[in-house]
């Protein structure tokens, strides 16, 4: 306690105010803190975009009957390294699986990815308790020469 008077007071034993510095790296403290959050956020949104990718590439590639456990498969494997949802939601629609042979169709994959601000700032932290849900929609074409 007595190390941080001394650096506050001069030797006059008045306080004086806090150096131009010190102000400035707090602030630029904050502002790498706020960079931070950010860039984590985007990386969860862009994550969430290619679960969506892989789930719909994966539902087109597949047989109807199959294709909503192998997207969600697909959508598990792309989230499993970066994003950790607390729920996660995938829709698969389209009338790609369900077109004769020689019709082209599409089919449209939707995760829903809901995430905790904790495990945005800082991972493992429960100091936020805030969730919100990332959604996400991607399609894919489906061959139209290809067995159903």
């Amino acid at each position: 306690m007595k190390f941080i008077r001394r650096i506050i007071r001069n030797e006059d034993g008045g306080a004086e105010d806090l150096p131009g510095y010190t102000l400035l790296t707090l602030i630029a403290i904050g502002c790498i803190g706020i960079i931070a959050l950010f860039g984590r956020f985007t990386m969860a949104d862009n994550t969430v975009q290619a679960a969506a990718y892989a789930a719909a590439r994966d539902a087109s590639l597949s047989r109807a009957g199959d294709a909503v456990p192998h997207a969600i498969s697909a959508a598990q494997l792309a989230l499993r390294d970066n994003v950790n949802c607390a729920s996660l939601n995938v829709t698969i629609s389209g009338n790609g699986l369900t077109t004769g042979l020689g019709e082209a169709g599409t089919v449209s994959a939707t995760v829903v990815c809901t995430i905790t601000a904790s495990e945005l700032v800082f991972p493992g932290w429960n100091g936020i308790q805030t969730t919100f849900a990332v959604t996400k929609t991607a399609f894919s074409p489906v061959d139209p020469y290809r067995e159903r």
